[in-house]
């Protein structure tokens, strides 16, 4: 299958000619090791939308640049995955054409991705679907409505403009704007965003079961708005650095900060409350495919500061990070191991700063459920899974470039977990200050726009069982 989504690399047709290709040059200079080629241009096709500096900014190789013939294949295969990795094409096949002994250039075709989704959206208030139909029963009454806007090309510089109008359970006005590609010369960018927000419940604490506790009312009872700034430096391929500026004003209802329900909700007796978050992040990338990766490693660091004061309120100074690491055994066989961690000061944190597992991405497999917060937190997982299956299925829409083919690959995995998140006596539950862990297996789905489907059935150190249904967009 051609490079459909981006997990796979060259077809063997493809990978025969460039080793022909290599094999030719070195009958050319037998015995020289250290015979080198000089690139001289770069064609690109394919490219329709996307401007062909920002698929050039992505290489390694440059016109100009001389390349032991030893290292051609890999470095073709890695600025392929470079372009891949812009989120930008459904397919990246890059291809040397020889010139001579010692000159070669470089085809380079793509096929770009569909960049504009104006669709309408129905959206869980529980986060998802598992969650919404086993613990809420399918109620109707929590959903939200309405219609989001993305482009992920606005101009043909990678720039991306999502707009969200949703009503419903919960009401939501936002838009956001990013350009990474700012300047001429493809290392700055920016971001601007912000919205309005209401809900008719809050999570005003956890209980010692770790699950909300919400305060619900007819009427909103949380009013929120927000304005976010950004900034980026890329000037390499792997390292990238990202400092943001948001601001955030909310108004919760009177009752939520009483001694009848959580004081500790701002740390402050008020309902009203403006705020601002600096943050600073470090982030390092080398995968084969930052969607689904398989192959490298990722990691980063991250620093903020909420708030302008040092103690008291809302103020929080925090310091996290992550490391992954993907390995491939051959034979369709993969290793991932991931570390997580962050930690907040001082201890004596708001309820709205004490975040930790149970929120977005950040969980133990087994405990998706469970709300376990605290000030500092730490998760290790760890995955064994090999490829069971890889196919495309024909679409009514054959001259579709992009279209054309829905791919397939399944992958067939078991996984552990293991965390800890620690919190004052104070607000401490059942699962906070302890030994969490949990394993299992399970069946990762990816296609189309690198769209993962995950079933997962687990078992976590509680003796509970379950299984679990994610998914995960890949535009």
């Amino acid at each position: 299958m051609l490079i459909l989504f981006g997990v796979s690399n060259y077809t063997m047709a493809q990978k025969n000619t460039i080793e022909n290709i290599v094999s030719s040059l070195k009958a050319i200079n037998p015995g020289d090791s250290l015979a080198r080629l000089h690139l001289g241009k770069i064609f690109i096709t394919g490219n329709k939308k996307t401007k062909a500096y920002i698929i050039v900014r992505e290489m390694q190789l440059k016109p100009g640049d001389y390349i032991p013939i030893s290292n051609l294949i890999d470095a073709l295969e890695k600025d392929r995955q470079h372009i891949y990795n812009t989120t930008l094409f459904v397919e990246v096949v890059v291809e040397p054409v020889l010139i001579n002994a010692f000159d070669f250039d470089i085809n380079i075709t793509v096929k770009e991705r569909w960049y504009i989704f104006p669709f309408p959206e129905l959206q869980f208030v529980d986060g998802t679907l598992d969650e919404w139909l086993m613990k809420y029963k399918g109620d109707l009454n929590r959903l939200n409505y309405g219609i989001k806007f993305i482009h992920n090309n606005l101009t043909g510089r990678k720039d991306q403009l999502r707009v969200h109008l949703l009503n419903g359970y919960t009401r939501t006005v936002s838009f956001n704007y990013k350009a990474p590609y700012a300047n001429a010369a493809l290392t700055n960018g920016f971001s601007v965003g912000g919205g309005y927000f209401q809900n008719r419940e809050i999570a005003y604490k956890t209980s010692y079961d770790n699950e909300f506790v919400y305060y619900k009312r007819e009427n909103f009872v949380r009013n929120a708005w927000e304005i976010q700034l950004g900034y980026s430096i890329r000037k390499g391929l792997k390292i990238s650095h990202s400092f943001n500026l948001n601001y955030t004003h909310l108004n919760i209802d009177d009752s939520i900060v009483s001694a009848n329900y959580n004081t500790a909700y701002f740390n402050k007796p008020t309902s009203k409350i403006g705020y601002v978050d600096l943050y600073y992040t470090l982030q390092y990338t080398d995968v084969n495919n930052v969607l689904y990766p398989l192959t490298g490693i990722s990691g980063s660091i991250g620093i903020g500061k909420r708030g302008l004061g040092f103690s008291g309120g809302i103020n929080v100074f925090s310091i996290g990070g992550e490391f992954n690491k993907y390995w491939s055994f051959g034979k369709k066989w993969y290793v991932s191991a991931q570390l997580q961690g962050n930690i907040k000061l001082p201890f004596n944190q708001a309820y709205i700063n004490q975040q930790a597992l149970g929120y977005g991405n950040t969980y133990i497999r087994g405990l998706e459920y469970k709300i376990i917060d605290g000030v500092a937190y730490a998760i290790s997982k760890f995955n064994l899974k090999r490829e069971i299956f890889n196919f495309s299925i024909n679409t009514i829409f054959k001259k579709s470039k992009t279209l054309n083919k829905i791919p397939f690959r399944i992958y067939a995995k078991t996984f552990a977990d293991m965390g800890y998140s620690y919190n004052k006596e104070d607000f401490v539950s059942r699962l906070n200050n302890k030994f969490l862990g949990s394993a299992g297996v399970g069946v990762d789905i990816v296609t189309f726009y690198d769209l993962q489907i995950r079933i997962e059935y687990s078992l976590n150190q509680l003796g509970q069982k379950r299984l679990f249904l994610h998914n995960e967009k890949g535009f």
